[in-house]
């Protein structure tokens, strides 16, 4: 009787995995908050209503530490680590989530910003959140890789997912960096209240694109950044369709898409960081940039169907075998 009623699913998660359920609460506070933010509060901050970038990063950082946690679900024989590796998680979720919303709540940005103590101590203690997340997902692989997961489509897919996710990382370490404009305003006696920045060319809170605000009139770092970190969720739940079929694919084809999507993940993820590093908008590729993402997707398209012909080809052979 006591896993029956309205709170039944909370309770059956909550004894399966406490961190999963801790991680959505503590997610979904912040989210909660940052909506009723946008419906009540007019303000604007860098270009954009000033609830809006809370509520982003609620979303994905409870995303990400959700999906993390599920990955430690599938490592074996370290369950003392994983219990850590998973309530630390919950941890770096609440301290990013609260770091933005109290940023906001006193109209004023929470990254890059350390115009005063109160500010500079808030994006130190962000970012130490966000490299332990990093860490995490870095021993998560190795513990991956050294432990067998079934079926082994899945166990690439979660292997992959995690290395791009990784590598994208790289975004962060660049929008981190001081701004020629910033270094300049420092040579001239001005101090550095701001070091860093989404958008490379022009300075922040320019016209964006709606929803993401990624830049469109310049490069902006968090598009690579946004597309490696879900390449992890793109790639397990493409692992997990393959467990399903089609029928045709045999274990090794299988595991060959996800090694062809994982590879397509990971070089979209290089072309973005190389667009953004000219200073080029997502939304405006040059030449160079259509060539270079033409080139990936016929390559990509060629390889799959390349599997595709392999498995039906043997599938063939084997009823001609039979017969």
């Amino acid at each position: 009787m006591e896993h029956s009623g309205p709170w039944a699913p909370v309770r059956r998660g909550w004894a399966a995995n406490p961190p999963m359920v801790a991680t959505v609460v503590v997610a979904g506070v912040f989210i909660l908050i940052a909506l009723v933010g946008l419906v009540v509060d007019p303000r604007v901050i860098t270009g954009q209503p000033a609830w809006a970038k809370p509520t982003r990063f609620a979303f994905s950082f409870g995303l990400f530490g959700v999906t993390l946690i599920w990955l430690t679900t599938f490592v074996r024989g370290h369950d003392r680590l994983v219990r850590v590796m998973g309530w630390t998680v919950v941890a770096c979720v609440a301290v990013e989530g609260a770091g933005g919303t109290w940023a906001t709540a006193e109209g004023t940005t929470s990254h890059f910003n350390f115009s005063t103590v109160v500010s500079g101590t808030r994006i130190v203690f962000m970012l130490i959140a966000s490299l332990v997340l990093l860490a995490i997902g870095l021993v998560t692989v190795f513990l991956l890789l050294r432990g067998r997961v079934e079926p082994p489509a899945l166990a690439w897919a979660l292997r992959l997912g995690m290395v791009v996710t990784t590598l994208s990382m790289v975004a962060v370490y660049l929008m981190v960096q001081s701004t020629p404009a910033q270094e300049a305003a420092a040579d001239r006696g001005h101090g550095m209240p701001y070091v860093g920045a989404h958008t490379v060319g022009p300075p922040d809170g320019g016209p964006g694109m709606p929803v993401t605000n990624f830049s469109t009139v310049g490069g902006d770092w968090r598009v690579p950044h946004f597309f490696g970190v879900h390449s992890l969720q793109a790639l397990a739940l493409l692992g997990l369709l393959l467990t399903l079929g089609p029928r045709m694919l045999g274990p090794r084809h299988r595991t060959a898409l996800v090694w062809i999507a994982g590879v397509f993940c990971l070089a979209l993820t290089g072309i973005l960081t190389w667009q953004t590093h000219r200073g080029q908008p997502v939304t405006s590729p040059d030449a160079s940039t259509v060539t270079a993402l033409t080139a990936l997707a016929v390559a990509t398209a060629v390889a799959t169907a390349a599997v595709f012909l392999h498995a039906r080809t043997g599938r063939g052979a084997v009823r001609d075998a039979g017969t």
